[in-house]
């Protein structure tokens, strides 16, 4: 999620308030869109989203025909998000679990993803070490980050000098520094790309995002959110 400190506070509601204003909607959006384009085909494949929050990755991982599977630390997080797949009818599974020690056995994926989970975690190494885990020879991880040279970040890095405690501890990373995690667990990297190159200003972010993609795909420098595809191979 790539919330302003000010209106998202990680918790049960962060997610809906989020979404419901307008620059909220517009960034999920775009974030989205980038994590299923690298994603690609999902119909029959085991998914695993890593630090779910309340589901709705899961829940547009079932509609396309996966068999989801959400991991959250949070019983509250986990408790929304069984109680929104319910509501929209689709076949979900949730469990507790953190990304530094999953509660699945090796090989157990076709696909995993985590979307802003690795800036909140001290040994992010340790945490995309086990993502890999437990994802089969030959499957996808997706990661999605939260930017280190963007607006965004640099708003955040004040709010958390100033004590903010959502932003306090969190690190950003840019691309090579996503791409050297991926790398040193034995990932091989396949795409990186970025969204959301506007600040967190809902008038600029209705001027920029019909172009946000065709600048993602050129650029990383300067986005607020920032994916990249490994495929897991021998480790």
């Amino acid at each position: 999620m790539t919330g302003d400190e000010k209106t998202i506070a990680i918790g049960p509601r962060a997610y809906a308030d989020w979404r419901a204003t307008a620059l909220g909607a517009a960034t999920e959006a775009l974030e989205q869109r980038l994590m299923f384009d690298l994603l690609g085909a999902l119909a029959g494949a085991r998914v695993l989203d890593i630090g779910c929050g309340d589901g709705a990755l899961v829940r547009a991982f079932a509609a396309l025909g996966a068999t989801a599977v959400g991991v959250d630390p949070d019983p509250a997080m986990l408790s929304i998000a069984r109680k929104l797949a319910e509501e929209a009818h689709v076949q979900a599974t949730f469990l507790q679990g953190r990304a530094e020690s999953l509660p699945f056995p090796d090989a157990s994926f076709d696909v995993a993803t985590a979307m802003t989970v690795l800036c909140f975690i001290p040994d992010a190494k340790a945490a995309v070490r086990e993502m890999a885990r437990v994802v089969r020879p030959g499957g996808r991880l997706v990661l999605g980050e939260l930017g280190r040279w963007s607006f965004w970040a640099a708003k955040r890095r004040l709010r958390g000098r100033l004590g903010a405690p959502t932003w306090k501890a969190a690190r950003f990373r840019d691309a090579a520094e996503l791409r050297k995690l991926a790398e040193a667990v034995g990932l091989k990297v396949t795409a990186m790309r970025g969204a959301v190159f506007y600040p967190p200003l809902a008038w600029l972010a209705r001027l920029i995002t019909p172009i946000d993609s065709w600048l993602g795909r050129r650029a990383t420098v300067g986005a607020a959110f920032i994916a990249l595809a490994a495929t897991r191979e021998d480790i």
